[in-house]
């Protein structure tokens, strides 16, 4: 077992896939050896947003606080605090920030075998 406190992974960055805007990023899964799934929580400032990029893995964005829009292939849905994104395996997938609020976000994917 490892327990991690976020305030130990916690860096202000652009988000991933385009650098929109800034963010502040908690890599809570970055320090554990030998794990097998990355968990995150990001939370995107006003104005900013996970670019579009293809996944090679299913991945999960849920909403902690604020309101965003994610896109699938084109498609495009709302997201609020309580709401869970499931994506899949080879979709082109991005997320925006909307609102005064910023968008906080619980981000879950599994890595590669190696």
């Amino acid at each position: 077992m490892v327990v991690v406190d976020e305030r130990e992974t916690v860096r202000d960055e652009p988000p991933p896939h385009g650098a929109i805007g800034m963010s502040t990023a908690y890599r809570i899964s970055d320090g554990i050896e030998g794990r097998t799934m990355e968990f995150r929580k990001r939370v995107l400032h006003p104005g900013a947003a996970i670019g579009p990029h293809r996944i090679a893995h299913d991945e999960v964005y849920y909403v902690l606080d604020g309101a965003g829009e994610v896109i699938s292939d084109g498609e495009r849905q709302a997201l609020r605090p309580g709401s869970a994104a499931y994506l899949f395996d080879g979709a082109v997938v991005g997320i925006t920030q909307q609102g005064t609020r910023p968008l906080t976000l619980i981000i879950a994917y599994p890595l590669p075998r190696d």
